[in-house]
């Protein structure tokens, strides 16, 4: 049997890597077992391949720039030698063959620098059924005492609401347990997209909390990321001699001895990592560490279901809030494909430009109603005024910008895109007029009312803007100012259209020229139309 180490020529400096695996690849993509960032090598650029006789070989994988071995381009798998030089684009590595004593991998014989690497599949039950007798303790009996912990911590973690109860629980159980460990982390993906976040951290000494630093700096990143990629359990009892860790400057610089780190995964998909270390090399892991490892990941699976429904609680509780929000502006309908198509980070909409037709409904003699009637008559009248216009607003998909003294601010066109804007816009002020000549003639205020109406076309900024205490969905721009003065000049009772929305209509018929208007801060001048809803 033979050991295989690829010596890494870096300018001056050199580094020497081990190959554990049958099959190695080594490329441009981060995800190669050997990750070469350099112009001169492929993404996947050649791979090495230990054959059944437990010889080397590399080949080629139809790289730019070609394989080289000791000066000869390879174009088919090749038998390595110890000495040999290979050269991929303007990379060099040297060939490193030592053979390895079977004795070295007796049975129960783990080096200090040793890395315990396991599919979880594996682990699941290996720490529940001994595998021998401890002391006078049968491995029957030694089985069911660890049955019935875990079916405590189960209980424990079932009764969990928080994310904080949740590793408070996993915090006593691992401290109780695993002597050797010093500080706990629990990452967790809660965007789905693969971005682990730190949400808890303990240390075994109280005294020590103060001084673990909350951005996780103190966490080998690299352990994690693999561990949730892979879903593999990883245990090394010491770090900075493991060969296996000989490029991970993170382990060198956060000063880690011991780690391990194993998946939250339930079922099919994994949600988190569980990570612990200890200053410390812990040779104690020499003689135990597959059984705490397996212990670990049994844990963890446990956690796994808690987080799970920990996760789906926030989502609810987000997407509720949300609702509610959005439930001010838009349809149930438009909010509801929203939540469902995920246009929503972090609870908001993005401010994007986008073309919108922007409508300005005002309630006509709004300024003598105030004064004849009380505040709280005037409070009223708007109330039941606006809840009948929004219905027509939301019967054509519009969104509500904002409600201005007596005007109400609707636009169509966003969040979701409708190519019929402007007719939605003129149906809804057309839909307003009629329904306010039906709630008149109901006698729906002491007196008849009136709307005036104004709608314009354009590009416009929507999105939602305002401060981390206070936010608004609004849209902004020249057409949302153009349309509100064109509102001061519509008659009573009747609604005014821009030249950019009257192009737009599929059926313009129903508008007559009303002429060309100059209007405060616009330089130029704007043909505006109208029609009677009579």
């Amino acid at each position: 049997m033979t050991k295989l180490k690829l010596r890494l020529q870096e300018g001056n400096s050199q580094k020497t890597v081990t190959v554990h695996q049958d099959v190695f690849t080594i490329g441009r993509l981060p995800q190669c077992d050997l990750y070469l960032p350099s112009g001169g090598v492929s993404r996947y650029h050649a791979r090495l391949v230990k054959t059944p006789s437990g010889l080397w070989t590399i080949e080629d994988l139809g790289s730019k720039n070609g394989t080289q071995l000791n000066e000869r381009l390879i174009s088919s798998p090749q038998e390595l030698q110890d000495g040999d030089v290979v050269w991929l684009g303007d990379m060099c590595l040297v060939i490193m063959l030592t053979p390895v004593e079977s004795s070295t991998f007796k049975q129960g014989v783990v080096s200090p620098g040793k890395t315990i690497l396991r599919n979880v599949k594996q682990l699941q039950e290996q720490w529940i059924f001994a595998d021998n007798i401890d002391g006078d303790i049968s491995i029957k009996d030694k089985t069911i005492a660890r049955l019935k912990d875990l079916v405590d911590i189960a209980k424990n973690l079932s009764a969990a609401a928080s994310i904080e109860e949740i590793f408070s629980q996993v915090q006593q159980v691992v401290f109780r347990y695993l002597n050797s460990i010093d500080r706990l982390a629990l990452l967790i993906d809660v965007s789905g997209c693969g971005n682990l976040e730190l949400l808890n951290a303990a240390t075994r000494k109280i005294s020590d909390q103060e001084h673990l630093p909350s951005d996780g700096s103190w966490i080998s990143r690299s352990i994690c990321q693999k561990v949730f990629d892979e879903k593999v359990a990883i245990q090394t009892a010491d770090a900075q001699n493991d060969e296996r860790f000989a490029g991970e400057n993170s382990i060198l610089v956060k000063d880690i001895r011991s780690a391990m780190a194993v998946p939250l995964w339930d079922e099919n998909k994994v949600v988190g990592v569980l990570y612990a270390d200890a200053h410390f090399s812990s040779h104690h892991w020499v003689e135990k560490g597959e059984e705490e490892l397996s212990f670990f990941s049994a844990l963890a699976n446990l956690v796994a279901s808690s987080v799970q429904r920990w996760l789906l609680a926030e989502k609810l509780r987000s997407e509720e809030v949300i609702r509610q929000r959005l439930e001010r502006y838009h349809s149930p309908a438009v909010v509801q494909q929203l939540i469902a198509v995920g246009a929503l980070p972090n609870g908001r909409l993005p401010p994007q430009e986008t073309e919108i037709s922007i409508l300005f409904a005002d309630l006509v003699g709004f300024t003598a109603i105030s004064e004849r009637f009380t505040p709280t008559q005037v409070a009223e009248l708007l109330n039941n005024l606006f809840e009948e216009m929004l219905q027509e607003v939301f019967a054509c998909g519009g969104t509500l910008d904002k409600y201005i003294g007596d005007c109400i601010m609707a636009f169509f066109g966003a969040p979701e895109p409708q190519p019929d804007h402007a007719d939605r816009a003129v149906t809804v002020a057309k839909g307003m007029l009629t329904r306010l000549e039906t709630l008149n003639a109901k006698n729906f205020w002491i007196e008849p009312l009136q709307l005036r109406i104004a709608i314009n076309s354009g590009k416009a900024v929507v999105g939602d803007v305002g401060s981390s205490q206070r936010v608004d969905y609004t849209a902004l721009g020249a057409t949302i100012n153009l349309a509100a003065r064109m509102e001061a000049i519509c008659p009573p009772g009747e609604c005014v259209v821009s030249e950019a929305t009257y192009q737009m209509l599929s059926q313009p018929s129903s508008f007559l020229e009303m002429g060309d208007y100059r209007f405060k801060g616009i330089n130029r001048l704007v043909k505006v139309y109208q029609t009677k809803m009579h």
